[in-house]
């Protein structure tokens, strides 16, 4: 224990090897080596941070949209939600089922009918 009270005592020492020390821990330790005004720590906490293009807050910023529409689809299933664009396509593909312009089904065509 001696042996670190020591050595924190060379450290406040202002000499050479204490200041060559000093920098290598603040090297080893990622801490600024050597002493800067307010502003320029400033700058290299900006630097620090993790770019934006690494950012997951920034790169998934997209919603998703699969989950959300197949949630959609479940409410509208429930009669919760409205979805009037879907409603027209139903209703498109009824009344052409209703003028019977639908494909039959695999057997019941027209060759199925001679016979």
């Amino acid at each position: 224990m001696s042996q670190i009270n020591k050595y924190l005592a060379l450290t406040n020492i202002a000499t050479g090897y204490a200041k060559r020390m000093t920098r290598l821990r603040n090297r080893i330790f990622n801490e600024p080596v050597r002493a800067m005004a307010p502003r320029d720590s400033k700058v290299i906490s900006l630097l620090s941070e993790l770019p934006r293009q690494k950012d997951p807050e920034y790169t998934n910023y997209y919603p998703r949209h699969v989950e959300t529409w197949q949630f959609m689809m479940k409410l509208r299933d429930y009669g919760l939600f409205r979805d009037e664009h879907q409603d027209f396509k139903e209703e498109m593909v009824r009344l052409r089922i209703l003028r019977g312009k639908v494909k039959p089904k695999k057997g019941e065509g027209k060759r199925s009918k001679k016979k």
